[in-house]
């Protein structure tokens, strides 16, 4: 008797999990923690996650949207978010009136902060991001003195309060990178530049997971943990064991059994053919749910608690398990993936598999599963 209920496929979120995983960053750090939330807070859905967090002593949520940080509002969190990622032309305002912190990357940024706060009559809470060697979003050293004067004066005129100032690390999860080096220095460097400028932040903050564990140095006032919140591992081979837990389980159930003989080729292409006879097992679930093709013939999935190899090609809706002699049929548990302590394999096995990361891994799954919440240990 399968221990699934009626659903087809089901990706299981331990938000007991997630809120050890929280303390246990926080008691490390020994500064606020900022729990990032961001793409539907990492897969593991976007409110309860932040829920969650808050309740395990999370002071921030970080998000990449401002749609995000509005969903967070409409879902009932009344905390501190930082939002960060915008277009030219967004409309600030929504998020400024529900009390959201914005980053601004530019004077064009700032101008738009400005407008909104016209329109709405409420000062807004700013922050300003800094790029200090990952090349990707924030201002440039050049532009930087230009940036923190111009947020000073909005200060002076109260158009909002300068509530932080931060940027990212490019190589943390490789701690002996000269990269952090570099990027910690710079982002001193332009912390004493605001601090010439008048600026005083509430929070300045450049870690993400891989440097809050691997860093102390550059934990300043905030660290932003995304990746190890869900108990994932942000630096492979680097980091110590934490005692972190994944809190993301997917599991389905067989939708049939069947045995080939030798010479029977399996899936698109037949990159896989069966050297004897065997048996072989269908799992409804394929790359429209987030299994990565690039999976095919080398990911595992755990039946009946014992670790079988995917053979041929992931499609878009099934994948193919050889099961070998292990007795089987329909209905059979599958456990795609999880915290790996029935043996099952565990999103970092399938990332190093596919040759990706586990925020990938994740983030991806889903599609037509149904995501529910435990509280407590995940079922075996």
């Amino acid at each position: 008797m399968s221990s699934l209920p009626v659903a087809r496929a089901e990706v299981l979120v331990d938000l007991a999990a997630l809120r050890h995983n929280v303390r246990t960053l926080t008691e490390l750090c020994g500064v606020a923690m900022m729990t990032v939330v961001k793409a539907d807070g990492y897969g593991h859905g976007l409110v309860e996650v932040a829920r969650a967090a808050r309740e395990a002593g999370a002071a921030w949520l970080g998000v990449a949207t401002i749609e995000e940080a509005l969903a967070l509002r409409a879902g009932g969190d009344t905390g501190r978010v930082l939002c960060w990622l915008t277009v030219p032309g967004e409309d600030h305002g929504p998020a400024v009136a529900a009390g959201v912190d914005v980053t601004a990357y530019s004077l064009a940024e700032l101008d738009e902060v400005a407008a909104a706060v016209d329109r709405i009559g409420t000062p807004a809470r700013l922050q300003l991001k800094v790029d200090t060697g990952l090349s990707r979003g924030g201002a440039t050293a050049a532009d930087w003195p230009a940036l923190v004067a111009a947020a000073r004066r909005g200060e002076e005129q109260g158009h909002w309060r300068v509530t932080g100032l931060w940027s990212h690390l490019a190589a943390a999860d490789e701690p002996d990178h000269p990269a952090n080096d570099a990027q910690e220095r710079a982002f001193r460097d332009a912390l004493a530049v605001a601090d010439q400028a008048g600026l005083r932040p509430e929070v300045r903050h450049l870690a993400n997971s891989a440097a809050a564990v691997l860093r102390p140095s550059a934990r300043f006032d905030l660290v932003r943990c995304g990746i190890a919140s869900y108990g994932l591992d942000p630096a492979p081979g680097a980091t110590p064991d934490l005692g972190l837990v994944p809190a993301m389980t997917v599991r389905t159930r067989l939708a049939m059994v069947k045995q080939v003989e030798a010479g029977a080729g399996v899936s698109y292409g037949h990159t896989w053919v069966a050297g004897g006879p065997t048996t072989l097992g269908l799992v409804p679930l394929g790359y429209a749910d987030g299994v990565p093709r690039h999976g095919s013939d080398v990911l595992r999935m755990a039946v009946g608690g014992r670790p079988r190899p995917v053979r041929g090609r992931v499609c878009m809706d099934q994948v193919v398990v050889d099961l070998g002699d292990q007795p089987a049929r329909a209905g059979d548990d599958v456990v795609l993936f999880g915290p790996g302590r029935e043996g099952e394999p565990t999103a970092q096995e399938w990332a190093e598999a596919c040759g990706t990361i586990s925020y990938e891994i994740v983030t991806r799954i889903g599609g037509r599963a149904t995501r529910r919440h435990v509280d407590g240990e995940v079922p075996a």
